[in-house]
């Protein structure tokens, strides 16, 4: 499976950002897709992560900020990234797997469950 990502940039701060994943590859490895993020001297963190028939699960801290989606047709995965604060600086990974792991019915986006990793978009928020 093969991800790119796209849509990383400069934004200030309560501004939005849109990324994009294309994945390519074995469909059966996408079942269940997530973003991740990390930020300089940090760890890297889930920050949302969405099955195939749209179950989302998110972070706390993006909660009403940020929301995944997919277009299974389109073999894409969306992060729309509203009121976006300095905190949410980081590179932001898309990652997949062929099944998801659920909390409550919604897909956790725990690291070691995803064996497919983009290379990252670098978002920055300035004030």
């Amino acid at each position: 499976v093969q991800l790119v990502e796209s849509g990383g940039g400069s934004v200030q701060s309560g501004g939005s950002l849109r990324l994009s994943c294309v994945a390519s590859g074995d469909a059966t490895s996408t079942y269940c897709m997530a973003w991740f993020r990390q930020a300089p001297g940090k760890e890297r963190e889930g920050v949302a992560a969405i099955s195939k028939d749209g179950r989302a699960g998110y972070t706390n801290t993006v909660k009403g900020r940020f929301t995944i989606s997919r277009d299974n047709a389109k073999n894409t995965l969306f992060l729309q990234m509203n009121s976006l604060e300095l905190d949410d600086t980081a590179t932001y990974y898309c990652a997949s797997a062929q099944v998801c792991h659920y909390r409550n019915d919604a897909p956790r986006a725990s690291e070691s469950y995803f064996p497919y990793w983009g290379h990252g978009t670098q978002v920055t928020v300035s004030s």
